[in-house]
């Protein structure tokens, strides 16, 4: 099989970076979009046990979406590596690795969640009838996790070969089924709520198909395999794919902590923010793709050992958040009322999204950074970094801020007190992002060992030093 050149190792980094961003962002628009669509469907047959239903299955849903995002970081992280240092036929190797593990870790995930449902459903608050509808959407939908889990694996190869463009089509694709079946099953056939859940499984279906395709017919397809090497990859797998997991799952745990500091401010303050729940991932979708398409750049540059170009990514990620932050703000301080006034929100809640475009949208910027640092400790070794940092925002840079916030400003307080928590991680995860790449490039850093932590770094001393690649 030919060897192709690695796609990030030239060209301009800002183009890159900007492809790939909007490319990754589509698809998660229309993710984003179909659950929107999901919702209003459901709500459109007038029970409103439904819709509080797919609002409790949604939770545990996005956990286990959560955890495919972790598979594909793998992969991603893991392929890109190989194939910026040439080895294409070891990036073949590692990719089936990767899916053999996914596939079976998301199955012991899928079984643990259809026998645990109603136990973890009651968790989160649900009752009665909400519960009993709930529990019977996750046990249709839950069984497809393996399915999706390959899917995003697929999709995290295609982004490891730069290629955005077939990555972005079977999101698109996905989104697509389910939207063109939703009203079909829950209308047509009258399924009703069994209907999106049917919906979803089938998206999920098209989305491996879209993605498995251009894999096999493109990039070789995985390579045979092998038990031997399969033991030998576990560690390098995990080493990843434990921490990337373990970071996005704490972003549910940080939205739990605000949730509860909001309920007691009654109804119309929670409906402001699930509206605003709703919105933010909408508004900011090329900010949540910006990890996954500097994630491959920064892979590909490490790999080859063009530690300044990596630095360059970084630095222009950065820009690039910053530019789209400043863009959404506008945006959102000139549709704010607009978007109260169509979601028919009272008073409190209007204030509260008042509050989130005026002073908690700019400082989306920091989650940004927050995200392109992740994924540049994901590409260069330090995925446990990604963790700890990510945890830290989320629980001890949200509870106390979101509870001052509260005595000080009531429900505002909230939001603005978790945006300002997040400041100090976002600041010192990028310190420690350009710290290890300087040291990778002076040879200080061992791409070995990811614990260690350079809050102190050595004096220089040449006659005794020598770089390592």
């Amino acid at each position: 099989m030919t060897t192709k050149k690695a796609k990030f190792l030239d060209g301009d980094l800002m183009r890159h970076i900007t492809v790939m961003s909007l490319s990754a962002s589509a698809g998660l628009v229309a993710i984003f979009l179909v659950d929107f669509v999901d919702l209003y469907f459901i709500s459109l047959l007038g029970q409103k046990e439904l819709a509080a239903a797919v609002g409790f299955a949604g939770t545990l849903i996005f956990f286990n979406i959560s955890v495919t995002i972790g598979f594909m970081i793998a992969m991603s992280a893991l392929a890109a590596h190989r194939i910026g240092r040439g080895d294409e036929e070891d990036a073949r190797r590692i990719a089936t690795n990767v899916a053999v593990v996914s596939v079976v870790l998301a199955s012991v995930i899928a079984i643990a969640f259809w026998v645990a449902a109603p136990a973890l459903l009651e968790l989160l608050g649900a009752a009665g009838e909400t519960k009993v509808l709930a529990t019977r959407y996750l046990r249709i939908v839950v069984p497809a996790l393996p399915v999706s889990a390959m899917a995003m694996v697929c999709s995290g190869l295609l982004r490891a070969h730069g290629d955005a463009r077939r990555a972005m089509n079977a999101t698109l694709a996905s989104g697509a089924v389910n939207a063109v079946l939703d009203p079909i099953l829950i209308f047509g056939l009258s399924l009703g709520l069994d209907g999106a859940a049917y919906a979803s499984v089938a998206a999920r279906f098209a989305m491996l198909a879209t993605a498995l395709y251009p894999v096999i017919r493109h990039y070789g397809g995985f390579a045979p395999f092998d038990a031997a090497r399969f033991r030998r990859d576990l560690a390098p797998i995990f080493a990843i794919t434990i921490p990337a997991v373990l970071t996005n799952v704490a972003t549910p745990v940080g939205t739990a902590i605000v949730l509860r500091a909001i309920a007691p401010f009654g109804d119309a303050t929670v409906a402001g923010y699930a509206v605003i729940a709703r919105l933010t991932p909408l508004a900011f979708c090329v900010i949540f793709a910006l990890s996954g398409a500097v994630g491959p750049i920064v892979g590909q540059n490490f790999g080859a050992g063009n530690y300044p170009r990596a630095r360059d990514t970084l630095r222009k990620a950065i820009m690039f958040t910053g530019v789209y932050t400043a863009g959404m703000w506008v945006v959102l301080l000139l549709l704010y009322g607009a978007i109260a006034a169509q979601f028919g929100l009272l008073e409190d809640g209007r204030i509260l999204i008042f509050w989130f475009a005026v002073v908690v949208t700019p400082l989306f910027f920091f989650n940004g950074m927050l995200f392109v640092t992740n994924a540049v400790f994901n590409n260069l070794n330090r995925p446990v970094w990604s963790t700890m940092l990510n945890w830290g925002k989320n629980t001890i840079g949200v509870a106390p801020f979101v509870w001052l916030g509260a005595s000080w400003a009531g429900a505002p307080g909230v939001l603005i007190g978790q945006a300002i928590g997040g400041i100090f991680f976002a600041l010192l995860a990028l310190w420690l992002g350009f710290r290890l790449i300087d040291d990778y490039e002076s040879g200080r850093a061992d791409p070995d060992k990811g614990w260690k932590v350079p809050l102190m770094r050595a004096r220089p001393t040449p006659p005794l030093s020598s770089p390592r690649g």
